[in-house]
């Protein structure tokens, strides 16, 4: 019993510690000193920015363009409106794919004492996606970089030039960035660069990427950063990610530089309910006083960081952020070593036998629980029967807290059953029960192998380990071994990362060593002990909150688990096993019956509403319209717009707007705008000229040449399109009225250039039946209530 109360004491600090930490600041009122950032200020402009959705070319955009004007021109900065069409141009299944644009980028310069020295840039997008006001993503940063420059102002010139970068068109690619680093000498003028984003309206602000090399800019982070818990390993996982911000033009230009984005309440990112309304304010407080610490530091500074090696950085807990070199990690591991046979070689010494077989039993157990904690998570994620994907997941956004409990206490449950199982023994049917039923439990919806054998892994580990009981100590020395294996093996090729298993390892083995592996009965030492237990598990709070919210694949945070038990293991493991096993099944069931919860009661409500993605489609090649749900899944509103006279709802091919078929049913055929398509030789040359139809914003062509062709050019600039006879490559244009051309030589006397078009205008087409109203909890997100028109042509030259 004693133990008991000793682990749920640990637990609980180690919560309460997790949670203060994961607590923005309290943000400041309008009225606040002009020498600070206010977040009250700051929402001022956030709610004129975020009034409705502004995606670019839209006329809302171009009147919160006008607004950014005029605050950068009150604020001194000389504005200046630059108009391009940039593209960007990748390859999807081997096939090139070319986006671009109109954009409208602002820029203005705060002068600096020395006007020569290398600028500070602070970068933020001002367009939003369709549908949603972009509170967050991305008014706060613009928002956020306003009050900076007020704050400058009111602190006195800065040594050097600042200037401010809002791009446009960021969400359709980057676009904005990539048209202003296009500049000759834009990258070359910039010593540091600041970005703000975000992906969601809520959580605490990570320092979550920096320019290649950014070691020095890590350790000017590191210096002046207020409380934070972003560090090394979140920049190490975001760069293995094919998610990309504005910040990536300039970082793969050699920028140095800092990124900055709170991610929380993740079912408002690009959605409908991103208004200023539902935007926490101490959010904004927290990305502002980031992000000003920071230009502080670089804007009155003499020098800025250069390029160095990367550098170790993580919250220590109080969330005071340290950086120290990669090498460092050897010294911390070894010390952890030596206090670990310090506490083995003192146990002996008091009379404790440590037997071979029980640390041989721990470090096994130590691996049950990664893989029995990953399979029980696995079937915990497909146990709600929400699919995978941005639109799928978005009934477990909708209910992100009471899930996130979920996988806290099925991992906390694995962990307590495997160390009950250690100290009862026998219990080898139940643990690998419990890990192969998992296992197999993940196949109900479809074939998932790699859950099969982590369940049947781990069914094997649990009949090789748990089947006699294994002593306290010994056990836990097994445990921290494999955790020093864990450690060492990361230090060596992944040395950013390893002070996720070498921090929690240090704490967990200087309590080995106080009490001489758990078996010490002095008051003060077992109080250290949930001490260390509870502030280790309250700094692994960061890292079980930022994979839960930022990945979902839920399994990962069995590896956290497994690091927890370094913590609990003193606590978790009973002398006697019977507590230790019913407090473990106790966990472990309220888990399940929370995830019951989360299966069977709908989180949809007038805050929450289920996303829908209405299109009336109206092909003009084969002379037929449907009614589209885009959206994955057909809510009742849905299955209402698609069929309201019983008509068969099926798989539509919308192509080229939607790669994969949608669900629709057929409607009135309309009589629509199309767009226009002219091929006109000159010069040698031959021109494609592509005009969208009147209130399009969006024009998607495939095309396809039947003959050789070369020095392909969109609106003049080379990108690589028809390059290969035969092979279909797309051009997706956007919020431009005027005709895009594409241009090239022709390699043969005569030839065709085959064409399928789509294009897409942001209303529901006239003439045709309007949408059924929608109950508070449906609401369109993205391209909904739209039309679409597409067909095919060909032109021969």
């Amino acid at each position: 019993m004693e133990r008991t109360i000793a682990l749920v004491v640990c637990l609980i600090l180690g919560a309460v510690i997790g949670w203060f930490g994961e607590q923005a600041p309290r943000a400041l009122s309008p009225d606040a000193p002009a020498e600070v950032f206010s977040a009250g200020r700051a929402l001022a402009d956030i709610e004129i920015i975020a009034r409705e959705p502004h995606p670019t070319g839209s006329r809302a955009n171009f009147a919160v363009r006008e607004h950014l004007v005029e605050r950068m021109t009150a604020l001194g900065l000389s504005p200046q409106v630059t108009v391009a069409r940039p593209v960007w141009t990748r390859e999807i299944a081997g096939k090139p794919y070319v986006t671009g644009a109109r954009i409208e980028n602002l820029t203005g310069v705060l002068p600096g004492r020395d006007r020569t020295a290398p600028a500070l840039a602070l970068m933020a997008h001002y367009d939003s996606v369709p549908r949603s006001p972009g509170a967050g993503d991305d008014a706060t940063g613009v928002a956020a970089i306003l009050e900076i420059i007020g704050v400058l102002r009111a602190r006195g010139q800065p040594e050097r030039d600042v200037i401010v970068i809002f791009t446009d068109g960021e969400e359709i690619g980057l676009l904005g960035a990539r048209a202003y680093f296009e500049q000759p000498g834009a990258a070359e003028r910039i010593g540091l660069l600041i970005n703000l984003e975000a992906r969601g309206s809520a959580g605490r602000v990570n320092m979550f990427q920096t320019g290649v090399n950014g070691g020095p800019t890590i350790d000017l982070y590191a210096r002046v950063s207020p409380r934070s818990p972003s560090n090394s390993l979140a920049g190490f996982a975001y760069e293995q990610m094919p998610n990309d911000t504005d910040f990536t033009v300039p970082r793969d230009l050699g920028v140095a530089g800092l990124n900055y984005a709170f991610a929380g309440r993740q079912f408002d990112y690009h959605s409908p309910t991103a208004g200023a309304e539902t935007l926490s304010p101490g959010s904004v407080q927290d990305i502002g006083d980031h992000a000003l610490a920071a230009t502080i530091a670089a804007a009155y500074s003499d020098t800025l960081p250069g390029q160095g090696p990367d550098r170790v950085y993580a919250p220590l807990p109080g969330g005071k952020i340290v950086a120290y070199e990669p090498s460092l990690g050897w010294g911390l591991l070894a010390g952890a070593a030596l206090l670990l046979i310090l506490g083995a070689f003192r146990a002996r010494r008091a009379g404790q036998e440590i037997r071979i077989l029980d640390v041989a039993q721990g470090a096994l157990a130590g691996v049950y629980v990664l893989l029995a904690g990953a399979v029980v998570l696995r079937f915990a994620r497909q146990a709600t029967g929400v699919g995978f994907g941005y639109l799928e997941q978005r009934e477990l956004l909708a209910q992100a807290a009471r899930f996130e409990v979920v996988v806290i206490l099925l991992a906390l449950g694995v962990v307590l059953l495997a160390a009950a199982a250690l100290a009862k023994g026998g219990m080898r049917a139940t643990t690998a029960l419990m890990a192969v039923g998992a296992g197999l439990g993940c196949q109900i919806g479809g074939w998932d192998l790699p859950a099969l054998a982590l369940g049947l892994v781990a069914g094997l580990v649990a009949l090789i380990t748990f089947g006699r009981p294994a002593q306290r100590s010994a056990s836990w020395i097994g445990l921290l071994a494999m955790g020093l294996t864990g450690g060492l093996a990361l230090q060596a090729t992944v040395p950013t990362t390893a002070f996720l298993i070498t921090w929690p390892l240090l704490l967990a083995c200087l309590g080995a060593a106080l009490t001489s592996l758990g078996a010490a009965r002095a008051l003060p030492l077992r109080v250290s002990l949930i001490l260390l237990g509870g502030v280790g598990l309250g700094w692994l709070g960061f890292a079980i909150h930022a994979v839960y919210v930022n990945l979902d694949m839920v399994e990962l945070l069995a590896i956290l688990a497994w690091l927890a038990a370094f913590l609990l293991w003193p606590f978790a493991h009973p002398k006697m096993g019977g507590a230790g096993r019913i407090t473990a099944l106790l966990v472990l069931g309220a888990g399940f019956l929370l995830l019951a919860v989360v299966r069977f009661d709908p989180p949809w409500s007038s805050r929450y509403p289920q996303a829908t993605m209405a299109q009336y489609l109206v092909d003009q090649t084969a002379g037929q319209a449907h009614r589209l749900e885009a959206a994955p899944h057909l809510t009742e509103w849905s299955r209402r717009l698609l069929s309201p006279d019983g008509k068969a709802i099926g798989p539509v091919d919308a192509s080229p707007v939607w790669r994969r078929p949608v669900q629709g049913a057929a409607a009135a055929m309309l009589d629509l705008p199309a767009p226009r398509f002219d091929l006109d030789a000159g010069g040698g040359r031959q021109v494609l000229s592509a005009t969208p139809p009147a209130g399009a914003v969006t024009l998607i062509l495939e095309l396809r040449s039947t003959a050789p062709i070369e020095d392909v050019r969109l609106n003049g600039r080379p990108v690589d399109l028809l390059a290969t006879p035969g092979q279909w490559s797309q051009l997706r244009w956007s919020a431009d009225p005027q005709p895009v051309q594409v241009s090239f030589s022709p390699q043969a006397a005569s030839g065709t250039v085959e064409i399928r078009y789509g294009a897409i205008t942001p209303s529901w087409p006239l003439g045709a039946t309007p949408p059924p109203p929608r109950p508070d909890d449906v609401m369109a997100f993205d391209s909904g209530d739209s039309t679409i028109v597409k067909g095919e042509t060909s032109l021969n030259w």
